[in-house]
């Protein structure tokens, strides 16, 4: 019956349906390109609110640090592995074995630069003490350490510099990208970038206090520069100074 009808009733001629097609395909394309630029828009306005890593926080700088986040996804690398710290030179300057770190993880942001972990709320007293280390470290010991803005991070926030030509500074402790530069804390989401010795450095990775920097992954930058996680309570901050003094005596050869 109903191919009996058919006959009956005229089909639309091949120019309309040429019309409907490309349409159909207009309008497709039209919502992939208004979701795409709506992902890059907010994308770009949150890497940089979350630090540009020393990088411009200009168009040309995102697209320069998205080049290195596809290289960083495609090389399937995980930064939580501590394998590749394995034969990273340098002495230990961790005093014992760190605890291990309680809870899970944090969430880092899908992105290779900067470094960030998703923020988490802390108490003002923790906070407070966190950020504190950068002055606290560089006025206790002026004869080897210097308080200057972060050149690594663009100078927003500041950093603990070993003063340049120590004697007891070890040899693997150099790095044209990184400098004197030590550590320093991130104002958007508390975490740290700290440079440390290489066993020091694994064992901040095994122990989950931290994991490997993916531009060091990349063997742009001395390969046990490492991002520390943001403290949950004055327990963590005391395990974090002993990271950061591990730093500092890498790259000056003094253990304070």
């Amino acid at each position: 019956m109903a191919s009996h009808l058919s006959t009956y009733i005229p089909s639309l001629p091949s120019n309309l349906r040429s019309m409907d097609t490309r349409t159909a395909s207009l309008a497709t394309i039209g919502t992939l390109t208004a979701l795409t630029s709506a992902y890059i828009v907010r994308d770009y306005n949150q890497w940089v609110s979350f630090g540009s890593g020393g990088t411009h926080p200009t168009p040309s700088g995102y697209w320069r640090m998205t080049k290195l986040r596809w290289r960083a996804y495609w090389s399937g690398d995980d930064m939580r592995d501590p394998a590749p710290l394995f034969n990273v030179d340098g002495p230990q300057f961790l005093r014992g074995d760190l605890p291990q770190r309680k809870g899970n993880r944090p969430q880092i942001l899908a992105r290779t630069m900067p470094q960030r972990q998703k923020p988490e709320a802390l108490t003002p007293t923790v906070k407070d003490r966190l950020h504190a280390i950068p002055a606290k470290y560089c006025n206790e010991h002026p004869d080897i350490l210097t308080l200057d803005l972060s050149k690594t991070e663009g100078r927003s926030t500041d950093a603990i510099y070993a003063k340049p030509d120590l004697p007891g500074r070890h040899p693997s402790a150099k790095d044209k990208i990184l400098g004197d530069e030590i550590a320093h804390v991130h104002p958007a989401e508390n975490s740290l970038h700290v440079w440390l010795s290489g066993p020091d450095a694994k064992m901040v990775v095994e122990k989950g206090w931290g994991e490997r920097f993916p531009l060091s992954a990349m063997g742009m930058c001395h390969p046990s520069l490492v991002m520390v996680y943001a403290p949950k309570s004055t327990e963590d901050v005391d395990v974090i100074e002993e990271i950061v003094k591990a730093g500092v005596g890498y790259l000056t050869g003094v253990q304070i």
